[in-house]
């Protein structure tokens, strides 16, 4: 059965806990959006009263074209993300690439996620597990459900039981992303809670030949299915303005959007426990 896992000393998720919601842009583009973002974002936690985790990546290391926008840089992106706790408090996740920037990165994170095509890297999975922060491990398109047991295993290794699984689909051909539903009950049997990628599940990766696309019409009824398939979490990439995004243009999702699909999630979990 899955268990809850603590985030910070006020928020878990997990085993019947509120839903977990992960938003913000895929990338820090510069500081004066970053904190835009957040503060539109932490109005919608207080509208909505939610538990919400804010996410920025510092780096894309893994693009489609060395001419991709990848971000400000470790310390420059957390120093970023710095102000962001600062001025708003919300909990901070960005991405991890190589081991060694697991430490730092936990001294300014809450949790540390790990990318999908990094899902099986021993040594960066057990270089943030070690720092005792939540790692969020997204599951590789090319990993089954039943797969990620060893993921969840190698954090329990060294000593750190709060890793938890983001389902972002499974490749069906070339450039086309499925979920499968049943991996969520799938993966609570491991005793993990499942947080469900909206953004990157809609992804085409490579449809637009140096540039991932997408379809974003699909990210309000694959939330749905994923709130009544029992995700216990949604991370949903979010940006005010998607056409002029630096990264994930064609799958970031607008405020208001982001908004409506909360509302859904709660709707239904709602419905789930009456």
């Amino acid at each position: 059965m899955t268990r809850s896992i603590s985030i910070t000393s006020g928020i878990s998720f997990g085993s019947g806990e509120p839903p977990l919601f992960i938003a913000g842009p895929c990338v820090i583009e510069s500081r004066e959006h970053a904190l835009k973002m957040a503060h539109i974002l932490l109005k919608i936690r207080d509208e909505l009263k939610i538990n919400l985790v804010y996410k920025a990546s510092f780096d894309k290391a893994n693009r489609s074209s060395i001419d991709s926008f990848r971000g400000p840089g470790l310390a420059a992106g957390l120093a970023i993300l710095e102000a962001v706790r600062g001025e708003t408090g919300l909990p901070l996740l960005s991405d991890i690439h190589e081991p060694q920037q697991a430490a730092p990165a936990a001294e300014v994170l809450d949790i540390l996620q790990i990318p999908a095509f990094l899902c099986r890297q021993t040594d960066l999975i057990a270089a943030a597990a070690r720092t005792g922060k939540a790692v969020g491990v997204k599951k590789g398109q090319f990993l089954s459900p039943e797969e990620t047991r060893n993921i969840l295993e190698k954090g329990h290794e060294v000593g750190n039981d709060r890793l938890f699984i983001t389902e972002r689909g499974t490749s069906f051909g070339y450039q086309n992303l499925v979920v499968d539903m049943r991996g969520f009950p799938i993966m609570h049997d491991l005793g993990t809670p499942v947080v469900y990628d909206i953004t990157h599940s809609m992804q085409r990766p490579g449809g637009e030949g140096k540039q991932t696309g997408g379809t974003p019409q699909f990210a309000r009824p694959l939330a749905r299915a994923a709130a009544a398939a029992g995700a216990d979490g949604f991370f949903m990439e979010v940006h005010d303005n998607p056409p002029a995004a630096l990264s994930d243009r064609t799958t970031q999702i607008r405020p208001e959007a982001a908004r409506d699909i909360i509302r859904d999630v709660l709707a239904i979990r709602s419905a789930l426990e009456m």
